[in-house]
């Protein structure tokens, strides 16, 4: 069966964007492990405020990979994105029993809180950037399920990020 990845950037507050949505506090110097993480994907799923974020960067940044959004409204496909209006728990439950390589959970908090409330995601790997936002989207919405996971890396960078990796511990 293949994993359900979270692999995200948050501030030290735990914030992954401001208020209004914005990410330009994120650092960008520096790969931080991206490429490699990417090249054991095959798959996206996000929510359709991420992936508007995402578009007015300009082109489609996961090219190559099939991409699922969930919205609450129609739209018809973007090149290799379909958009989705089911519930993301059985959409993403029936993707992990696909062939294929990973999927990444690439946000934001409302898709990860549903796919943590049905215990579907695998691992994450969560870079911390030494910012404090003070408000924002927070990365966990509060009413989750308890689960633990275990530690399996953490590295610090001349930043000041921290990137720690955890597997579901079931």
């Amino acid at each position: 069966m293949r994993k359900l990845m979270l692999f995200i950037a948050t501030s030290l507050d735990g914030y992954i964007a401001r208020p209004a949505g914005g990410i330009d506090w994120m650092f960008t110097d520096h790969d931080y492990g991206y490429p490699a993480f990417f090249a054991g994907v095959d798959t996206v799923v996000m929510g359709r405020k991420t992936y508007d974020l995402a578009r007015s960067f300009g082109a489609y940044p996961y090219a190559g990979t099939e991409g699922y959004v969930f919205s609450r409204e129609q739209r018809p496909p973007d090149g290799n994105v379909a958009f989705v209006s089911e519930a993301p728990a059985s959409f993403v439950d029936r993707l992990k029993r696909l062939e294929g390589k990973d999927i990444w959970l690439v946000g934001g908090s409302e898709i990860i809180a549903e796919c943590l409330a049905h215990d579907l995601v695998d691992e994450l790997i969560i870079s911390v950037h030494p910012v404090m936002l003070g408000q924002g989207i927070p990365l966990f919405a509060p009413g989750l399920p308890e689960l633990g996971f275990a530690l399996t890396r953490t590295e610090g960078f001349a930043s000041g990020l921290v990137q720690s990796s955890y597997r579901r511990a079931r």
